[in-house]
């Protein structure tokens, strides 16, 4: 396509007219082509209506009838009826969707999105009817925040290009920034007068953004969900190929999917020709949800305040004709973390325990820092709790354990009784660092079954 077909081009450069000029047209997928006649008739609904077989006469008479109207628009001579007056007709069933078959080229910069791939072919053309000589070409884009070359003939110039000849290239540039572009292609060659000419043509685009990702953070106990909302702001259909969340190093993550009862061999082949999922144009929307947890426990942490980085998104798609396109979002941020630098957690209970009877529970001090820390005193709190406490300690009230080294635990046995039937909760736990006289809050919550017997 010519320069005016684009969305803006300028030239300048040497006073006086230019021997040389760029054409620029946009490479990209055909469309199909939409047949603009009219609706288009069987002739037969002309002769008949919808109750025609409810004449016996009719009915009888109907292959006859049938066979006139195809001799008589069908016939050997019609497709060299001058008149066009079967154009309106339909040939074959396929013919009422108004899609014959033809693909189109592009007839003009169209709409450019974030994450696609630019691809352009350019002709300089020589409308004069004199050679030019030495033609330094070159191409760039041009962006709000830097300048990219896409082609440069300096080191090897065009010897020449003959009255009414041209030279054809093709440039390629991945979309990654929105707003105002500018393909800026220039050209230093000189005429038939010896004369170094110098040639600038502008030819400016929009960039837009394809998909709009809101995400959505809860936190549920240790688990944390990401929902992920995906909106098709384009004209056309996009089919999603992948959507991947990377975690960051503090995280993994397991997209949750409904659980749609396929048999194993079906579950098989979906994993090896994965289907995509549409998005339909015009604001179209699709939701994703991952489970998110935090790494396993005794692994090195992070510090708190880089802990909030859950991971970005990875998106890759399809448009109707196969165009693809390619996102990455920035890092998703969840609530800030708070690490405790030592972790109290049960690692067996009785599960049969009888009233006023003695029954120990064994739990495990972990130290979650990268320091020393201890020793500790751990004792069951009697005060500040708001309900009567029917779990207390049997036997020695206060226990010592030594110093935890960094990312080290220890384990500990509690002698407890319980005074009350049901179910019950061990509460009050309290953990105090003798070296730093600190107190920690009160850890660990745990529901037992106290029973008669």
């Amino acid at each position: 396509m010519s320069s005016s077909a684009t969305t803006s081009s300028t030239q300048g450069g040497s006073s006086g007219p230019h021997s040389l000029a760029f054409r620029v047209m946009r490479l990209c997928r055909p469309t199909f082509q939409v047949d603009t006649t009219p609706l288009r008739f069987d002739p037969f609904d002309l002769l008949a209506g919808e109750d025609l077989f409810d004449d016996n006469i009719a009915a009888d008479n109907f292959a006859s009838l049938i066979s006139g109207i195809d001799s008589k628009y069908n016939g050997p001579d019609s497709s060299s009826d001058l008149t066009y007056r079967t154009r309106l007709l339909l040939d074959h069933p396929s013919d009422a969707m108004g899609v014959p078959g033809l693909l189109v080229l592009p007839q003009s910069f169209g709409a450019i999105y974030l994450g696609e791939t630019f691809c352009s072919y350019i002709s300089i053309n020589n409308s004069s009817n004199f050679e030019v000589r030495e033609i330094h070409i070159k191409a760039e884009i041009q962006t709000e925040r830097q300048r990219i070359m896409l082609l440069d003939t300096s080191k090897s110039p065009v010897e020449s290009i003959r009255a009414g000849g041209r030279y054809d290239f093709i440039v390629e540039h991945d979309v990654k920034e929105l707003g105002a572009h500018t393909l800026v292609c220039t050209a230093l060659y000189t005429d038939n007068e010896g004369e170094r000419k110098y040639l600038p043509q502008f030819f400016k685009f929009m960039v837009a953004n394809p998909l709009s990702v809101r995400t959505k953070v809860r936190v549920v106990k240790d688990i944390t969900y990401l929902e992920a909302c995906l909106e098709n702001n384009t004209k056309s259909n996009l089919y999603m190929d992948q959507v991947d969340f990377e975690p960051s190093q503090n995280w993994v993550g397991t997209l949750l999917n409904a659980d749609l009862h396929h048999s194993q061999e079906a579950d098989k082949i979906r994993e090896v020709f994965k289907p995509p999922t549409l998005i339909r144009s015009g604001g179209g929307i699709h939701n994703y949800l991952y489970q998110l947890r935090m790494v396993s426990q005794g692994s090195p942490r992070t510090d708190v305040e880089g802990s909030n980085i859950l991971g970005k998104l990875q998106i890759t798609w399809r448009t109707n004709l196969g165009e693809p396109g390619r996102l990455q979002t920035q890092q998703i941020l969840g609530s800030p973390i708070r690490h405790k630098e030592i972790d109290l957690q049960a690692m067996d209970v009785p599960s049969s325990i009888s009233l006023e009877k003695p029954f120990e529970v064994r739990l495990n001090l972990t130290n979650q820092t990268d320091r020393l820390l201890g020793p500790f005193e751990v004792w069951l709190s009697q005060s500040g709790l708001s309900s009567e406490q029917v779990v207390r300690v049997n036997g020695i009230q206060t226990m010592a354990l030594p110093q935890l080294q960094a990312f080290g635990s220890s384990e500990l046995h509690l002698n407890l009784v319980a005074s009350k039937l049901g179910v019950q909760r061990i509460t009050g736990i309290i953990v105090f660092e003798t070296s730093e006289k600190k107190t920690y809050d009160p850890m660990l919550n745990l529901e037992i079954f106290v029973d008669a017997n």
